[in-house]
């Protein structure tokens, strides 16, 4: 799925007009049917129902869905806010149709002064205020009501955005003015905030409702983000010849672990193993040797002349992926040896967790990372990367993008909708995973499964994009029979190979 900016969506809505062709209300109405449609799934007309509309084209879309609604025997009260005498075209046709038909209850057009109306719980406020187009906070008498609505015991549906919600950019936003919805009720597409961790609590569950936009500009648009999906991902798995031997298959080194550390290393070079590799190398401190070959037997260990950290780099010609950084620890003599590492390996390359804090930790060595190179950060590893603590998502991801494009690596930044930023600018955000893979060691496998589908031979994007997708497809078959709260990172790996037979078949 394609995000479009607000602007796009503003061309979208005008390309189906002049193309479908259809007239501006029309559209309109199809839209409210939509809306209409998905409110009455979720309460029945014995729920008073009070709708809020705007002066623009979402308060025209409120007005119509205040209209259908009480068509269908709901009991509306409607108040329209007009406070500069300005309705947009379309609000104005559906206040004529509103009025025209009288089946609301009660309708109200607010010019100036506004006593607004008891909110029990046993309310839903439809929210019709403002849509995507807004591009600054919301202020004044909008913001109190905003307010008002927020401090009620009523039930919030939003008509595509909630109301004070921008569709990109909330840095600066006033966050007490912007609607709390329990439903968002999305046009079409998803915008880019309801992609972003600090806007989740303003928009509720989510749904997108399809109301036939023109699929030739949606196909033919390009945009710099999307959300891949299943559809997009299965033509892009590699399938086994009958008559390939491990040798074929691809060989992954993994530089993981200290003393005290070694569950890092293990899961890690878990999930590479599941996830395809021919062989899986692991090279780790001394003292982990004993765990290691009773928790992985499948693995060739590789011990570091060390007995509990990393401390020099290895030949790495014969590997075909490189992953490093899982519990190493961030001893000074730990980051010369990354970096050694880094500087001689001439096959594609993975950072996480602890290789990531030692970057942070010398901002020079910034500037020797090869080309390609994947890094797999959490917000604050990536952070503490940039040197700067971001004031929102909307800001980091910005950074996040910057770093990718200037490093021409690729920025996988993890979340609830893991994001991976691109050498070109683009950025693909992950459908996939749950808040069950909140724990320990979930990064440490997500960073196993992308080294093992480069060492099968994927690209960088691919394998990142792939890599995610499964990770998170894991740890959803995974809930479906433990549940969110024992989930562990063993488990995803578990469910791994149902993951990949489910993009087979």
């Amino acid at each position: 799925m394609k995000i479009f900016t607000a602007a796009q969506i503003h061309e979208l809505d005008n390309y189906t007009i002049e193309h479908e062709p259809v007239k501006s209300i029309d559209l309109m109405e199809r839209a409210a049917k939509a809306l209409t449609r998905a409110i009455m799934d979720e309460w029945t007309d014995r729920t008073p129902v009070v709708v809020f509309a705007g002066p623009g084209n979402n308060g025209g879309d409120a007005l119509a869905v205040a209209r259908m609604l009480a068509e269908n025997h709901y009991q509306v009260s409607v108040y329209l806010f007009n406070i500069h005498d300005k309705l947009s075209e379309d609000c104005a046709a559906n206040k004529e149709r509103l009025v025209y038909a009288k089946k609301v209850s009660h309708f109200t057009e607010i010019t100036l002064n506004f006593d607004p109306p008891e909110l029990t719980p046993e309310t839903l406020v439809v929210d019709g205020l403002f849509g995507s187009g807004i591009n600054k906070p919301l202020s004044g008498g909008f913001a109190s009501l905003v307010r008002y609505i927020n401090q009620s015991p009523a039930k919030v549906v939003s008509i595509d955005m909630p109301s004070g919600l921008m569709c990109e950019d909330n840095t600066y936003n006033v966050r007490q003015n912007i609607i709390r919805a329990d439903l968002t009720l999305t046009l079409q597409q998803k915008k880019l905030s309801m992609m972003l961790t600090d806007c989740q609590q303003y928009l509720g569950r989510l749904r997108v409702l399809d109301i036939r936009l023109s699929p030739d500009y949606i196909r033919d648009t390009e945009v710099s983000c999307r959300i891949q999906e299943e559809t997009d991902l299965i033509p892009c798995v590699r399938h086994r010849g009958d008559f390939v031997h491990k040798g074929t298959m691809g060989h992954a080194l993994i530089i993981a672990g200290s003393y005290g550390m070694s569950g890092a290393a293990i899961l890690a070079t878990r999930a590479c193993l599941r996830s395809g590799a021919g062989k899986v190398t692991v090279h780790t401190p001394k003292r982990n040797y004993g765990i290691m070959q009773v928790a992985v037997p499948e693995a060739v260990l590789q011990m570091d002349r060390e007995e509990t950290y990393f401390s020099d780099s290895v030949e790495s010609q014969d590997y075909d992926a490189l992953a490093i950084g899982p519990g190493l620890g961030q001893s000074e003599n730990s980051a010369i040896a990354l970096i050694g590492q880094i500087r001689r390996t001439q096959c594609p390359i993975v950072v996480d967790a602890d290789g990531l804090n030692m970057l942070a930790n010398h901002q020079a060595w910034m500037q020797q990372l090869p080309l390609g190179i994947i890094m797999t950060p959490h917000p604050k590893e990536f952070d503490r990367l940039v040197g700067v603590t971001s004031s929102s998502d909307y800001e980091r991801l910005t950074k996040a993008r910057q770093l990718a494009e200037h490093l021409q690596g690729y920025v996988l930044l993890k979340g609830h909708y893991s994001a991976l930023c691109k050498p070109d600018g683009h950025i693909v955000f992950n459908s996939t995973g749950n808040s069950g893979m909140a724990t320990a060691g979930s990064g440490d496998v997500l960073t196993g499964i992308i080294a093992g589908l480069l060492a099968r031979g994927y690209d960088q994007a691919t394998a990142c994009q792939l890599g995610m997708y499964l990770h998170g497809l894991a740890g959803d078959l995974a809930v479906r029979d433990l549940g969110k709260e024992s989930l562990i990172a063993s488990d995803i790996i578990n469910y791994l190979p149902k993951a990949f037979l489910r993009l087979e078949d």
